[in-house]
Formats: structure tokens, C-alpha cells, sequence
């Protein structure tokens, strides 16, 4: 996948600011951290070079291999739910382009992230490494199944429609930490934050959204 010119990366901060104006702090992103990461990350560069012309609008775009890069508005919704202050190891469900691990790398402590696509994956650790983000760790496989190795976090975030939040998942969450992902339906699901309180998930919805299903032993079938 060609990924626009890195050498044309100011070209675009007049949309850059105009989406985080309108379509985030015109709305309910509030934290200010949030805004300040989204206004540093150069999304152009986490797209084909043939929707660059349409980094900053405010929808998602695809990416290859039916995967998409999620709207911004979501994006910035799901990371200032993660409630993130700066020490936090997170796990990434869906790597995708890589835009939403930039950000959680701006905001976290480190950042675990798995994709299923081993090109996807390749193509986000090439621009996250011209991007001069090093305190991020790969992985290639089921995110269904949590992190390959046995760890446990104080946030994860899933990028994929889950029919449910599984077990899997709920164990390597540490007490007292957040698990954003959207839940449902194949073709329409709700995003939800779920805290973990004594081994269990105490779940609040927050909006409708669509999401490409994520594809595992604990979620969709192909």
C-alpha cells in the first residue's frame, strides 16, 4: 500500500487542525490531552496516498485487506475513554494502519498491539518507525485471544466489533482497569467502556457505531 510522501507531512496541518476544532472539541472530546495527540499525529500518512486528500474528514477510509482506518471523531471518543495519564500499558486489538496505536503511544506508558494481517501490521511498524515510535510491541495473530505471552494491562482497546467481551480478554485486564470496544450485531454494534471490579466487567454504553467484525476463536467467524 503507497502511503503519502513523508516529506509533504505540514501540507495537511490546516485540515489536521480544522478536524480537531470542529469534529472533536466542537463535540465531547474534552481532554486536552487527547486533542493535543490527535493534533500532532499526521493521519495522511497512515492512508493510501489516494484518500490523503481525505485524512481529515471526519469518516473512516479503508486501508486494504477490508480493513479501514476508523473515523476520527471514534478514534478520539474510544482514547479519551481509556482514561489514559501517561504509565499505563495498553493492548491494541486490530493494528490496522497504525493511527490509533500512534496515539496510544503519545499517551501511554507502552503499547502491546496485534494484527490479524501480517502486511497491515508490516505497513504500521514502517510508518510508526519513520514516526520515531519505539515503545511499542507487535504481534501477528488472534486478538480474540488476548496478548500472546501472559501479561495483564491497565487498559486494552479493542478496533473490531466483538460479539462480546470475552474471557479472554477479561483476564488480562487488571483490576481496575478499562476495556473500550465496540460490542454487538455483525453490522451495528455499541461502544462500551467496561471497568473490572473484583474479577468482573461492570459495563457502561455509550453510543451506536459500525465496526468490521473482529475475526477469532473468542469473536466473529470468518
Amino acid at each position: 500500500m503507497q502511503m503519502v510522501s513523508f516529506d509533504d507531512k505540514d501540507r495537511y496541518a490546516i485540515g489536521r487542525q480544522t478536524m480537531v476544532d470542529h469534529d472533536l472539541r466542537g463535540r465531547d472530546i474534552v481532554d486536552p490531552q487527547v486533542l493535543d495527540a490527535i493534533g500532532r499525529v499526521p493521519r495522511e500518512v497512515f492512508v493510501p496516498a489516494k484518500y490523503a486528500g481525505n485524512a481529515y474528514d471526519d469518516n473512516p477510509l479503508p486501508i486494504g485487506m477490508g480493513q479501514t482506518i476508523s473515523q476520527p471523531y471514534i478514534v478520539a471518543l474510544m482514547t479519551q475513554c481509556l482514561e489514559l495519564s501517561g504509565s499505563e500499558n495498553v493492548l491494541e486489538l486490530g493494528t490496522g494502519s497504525g493511527y490509533q496505536t500512534a496515539l496510544l503511544a503519545e499517551l501511554a506508558g507502552r503499547v502491546y498491539t496485534i494484527e490479524r494481517f501480517n502486511e497491515l501490521s508490516e505497513q504500521a511498524q514502517a510508518v510508526l518507525a519513520k514516526l520515531d515510535y519505539c515503545d511499542i510491541d507487535f504481534a501477528v495473530g488472534d486478538g480474540s485471544c488476548g496478548w500472546p505471552e501472559p501479561m495483564q494491562f491497565d487498559r486494552i482497546i479493542v478496533t473490531a466489533a466483538l460479539p462480546d467481551i470475552p474471557d479472554t480478554l477479561r483476564n488480562q485486564l487488571k483490576e481496575g482497569g478499562l476495556i473500550v470496544a465496540p460490542v454487538g450485531g455483525q453490522w451495528t454494534q455499541e461502544l462500551v467502556v467496561a471497568r473490572k471490579h473484583a474479577g468482573h466487567l461492570a459495563t457502561t454504553p455509550l453510543c451506536g457505531c459500525r465496526f468490521v467484525k473482529l475475526i477469532g476463536q473468542h469473536a466473529y467467524s470468518e
